[in-house]
């Protein structure tokens, strides 16, 4: 068992590091993300969406020259308390440099057209985003407007790199806290920055510790703690702030002490992505400024998604393969399967409710593990069953009929080889006057002679279940009620008895055609049974072993046959087994008779037949 659990956790485990086995343990994680719904509510952030009211108020005015209003809604934000603002906007080029490539007359509209944004890039509160493209020479980073860009205060610390991360099935679940590790170099991600900013810490470090989590600018990719699906966050249109009254709007002020991004969500955007919550039908995708403030979200609360430690995984894997395969090792295909579907339905359940409290637990992972156990175990159960069967067929095929060897492997409990006590029938049979006989026959006659009798005789004991446990001379042992356990063990061995009594008489004639005129006597046969407890088993040496019954009822069931001399019948039953073998036996001469082994009499009958066959 523990070397199946083995196997299982190291092929789960193997299995779990592929991309196709990744991706249905990320359709898992989407889909806790699409039943949870909302998880949490945003406390650190929220949006100022660029939609489409806010299109229809400025559509006089080219979105190349929207910085008047820009600079507007910074400065109600900063007035209204936000802690900290990241614009989602990336202009390449300022509108006074447009103006001045344009070659118009000199005017103070071309050199202070963008000066009201300058001013507020100034006060130090603002992140823009800087996006990062491949290019022939390697990755770029495009940056604002070298004017707005020296407005700065912290330049290059500044600015957050805005570029998302999917996932190979385009799925964005994870952020980078930087895409260059040095420091010197404007590598943060844009959520990054802006938790920075708000947690009061230095961008130019690198490494900090926020929220009791320590994070650094070579941290690997961390899961997003996603808040909910789109549309959790707070928003609040760019045009509500571009209003005269815009701070006396209690959703302005509600922005006090968060972290707002102004990013673009309108129509025909193509700033929108897959979440886990993208699952589904009806299902939106999200805007890069809702996802950019659950990252900021993610690090601020400290609601990072969690994957179990190596060592709990292992532990969590081989607890439940070891139990998983205790049952396989023990249940037959068809209820080991419905186990296996049971336990793989089970594994669900608590990585579902773990995912509320921000752990993953893997789900694809151990249903892999469960049906490598159960795929093992079969393997190792249908080999080790077919060497079972073997082996049982080869000890039994002897003695006992065909279809009692299909019994006794079609059942559950197989016979204890290790010695077991049961109730059991023992038959004893010799033929009468055998010495006299065999003198008169040659050797090779002698052999034909038990040779022709042991087949017909062990017919009626093979039809009834019974086991020709051994032959012993011209003396035949059998017991009925082992190895397959019959409850009327008592009935099938009279009714045995009396057919062997037939088979006799008819042996007469072929006694009489084979050896006319040899001066044999008339042959004849006596049979002893008792019914009692025995002890049957494999027993001998490790060289010679055979499956046998042993004690009083064994030795009790030889006398009898001796005493059908004295009583001069064929079939003597001990009392036991005429009770044991229900009504309808018929029975002639009974005696008391003390046999030897015994302490007191034996009542013994005469078995002439059964009434009711």
């Amino acid at each position: 068992m523990i070397v199946v659990t083995a196997v299982a956790v190291l092929l789960a485990l193997g299995i779990a590091r592929t991309s196709a086995h990744r991706a249905i343990e990320n359709a898992y994680y989407d889909w806790w993300h699409v039943l949870a719904g909302a998880r949490y509510t945003p406390a650190h952030t929220a949006v100022v969406v660029i939609d489409d009211a806010t299109f229809l108020a400025l559509k006089d005015d080219p979105l190349a020259f929207w910085a008047p209003h820009f600079a507007r809604v910074l400065e109600v934000l900063t007035e209204a308390g936000a802690k900290t603002i990241g614009l989602d906007v990336l202009y390449q080029v300022s509108a006074e440099e447009w103006l001045r490539k344009l070659d118009l007359p000199n005017s103070d509209a071309a050199r202070n057209y963008d000066a009201p944004l300058r001013g507020a890039l100034a006060k130090g509160n603002v992140i823009l985003i800087t996006h990062l493209v491949p290019a022939q020479e390697g990755a770029q980073l495009l940056l604002p407007p070298p004017d707005q860009l020296a407005m700065l205060p912290r330049g290059m610390h500044d600015l957050g790199v805005a570029n998302l991360f999917p996932d190979d099935d385009k799925y964005v679940r994870h952020f980078l806290t930087a895409v260059d590790p040095d420091a010197r170099k404007a590598g943060t991600s844009f959520g990054m920055q802006l938790a920075l900013r708000a947690a009061g810490q230095d961008p130019a470090l690198g490494e900090w510790e926020i929220a009791g989590t320590r994070l650094t600018r070579e941290s690997a990719p961390l899961a997003i703690g996603f808040a909910g699906p789109p549309g959790t966050i707070p928003a609040l249109s760019m045009n509500a702030l571009l209003r005269a009254d815009a701070l006396r709007d209690p959703a302005v002020q509600a922005l006090k002490g968060r972290t707002v991004i102004v990013a673009a969500s309108h129509a025909g955007t193509a700033d929108r992505h897959f979440t886990p919550y993208s699952r589904g039908r009806g299902t939106e995708l999200m805007s890069g400024g809702e996802f950019h403030a659950n990252v900021v979200e993610t690090i601020l609360s400290g609601r990072y998604p969690r994957a179990l430690p190596a060592a709990a995984e292992i532990a969590y894997l081989a607890v439940l393969l070891m139990a998983a395969t205790w049952g396989f090792m023990r249940l037959g295909a068809a209820k080991g399967a419905g186990l296996a579907a049971g336990l793989c339905a089970a594994v669900v359940l608590p990585s579902y409710l773990l995912f509320h409290y921000h752990w993953i637990v893997p789900v694809a992972e151990p249903q892999a593990g469960i049906l490598a156990a159960f795929l093992v175990a079969l393997g190792l159960r249908l080999t080790g069953e077919a060497r079972e069967r073997a082996r049982i067929r080869e000890m039994f095929g002897k003695y006992v009929s065909g279809e009692v060897v299909d019994k006794l492997l079609d059942e559950e409990r197989r016979p204890d080889l290790g010695g077991e006590a049961m109730a059991v029938t023992v038959l004893f049979s010799d033929i009468r006057g055998f010495t006299t006989i065999s003198e008169k026959l040659s050797a090779h006659e002698v052999v034909e002679m038990l040779n022709a009798y042991f087949t017909r005789a062990c017919e009626p004991i093979l039809a009834q279940g019974g086991t020709v446990d051994k032959y012993i001379g011209d003396a035949v042992m059998a017991v009925f009620g082992s190895p397959v356990r019959y409850p009327d063990h008592a009935r099938r061995a009279v009714r045995a008895a009396l057919g062997m009594a037939r088979e006799a008489e008819a042996f007469k004639q072929w006694m009489q055609e084979r050896f006319p005129g040899r001066g044999l006597a008339e042959f004849g046969i006596g049979v002893g049974l008792h019914t009692g407890d025995a002890v049957v088993g494999d027993i001998g040496t490790p060289k010679r072993k055979e499956f046998t019954a042993i004690g009083d009822t064994v030795n009790a069931a030889s006398r009898l046959e001796g005493v059908t001399k004295e009583m001069d019948c064929v079939v003597a039953a001990s009392e036991a087994t005429v009770l044991a073998a229900g009504p309808g036996v018929q029975t002639g001469k009974v005696e008391q008779k003390t046999v030897k082994g015994k302490t007191g009499p034996l009542t013994v009958y005469e078995i002439t037949g059964l009434k009711d066959e």
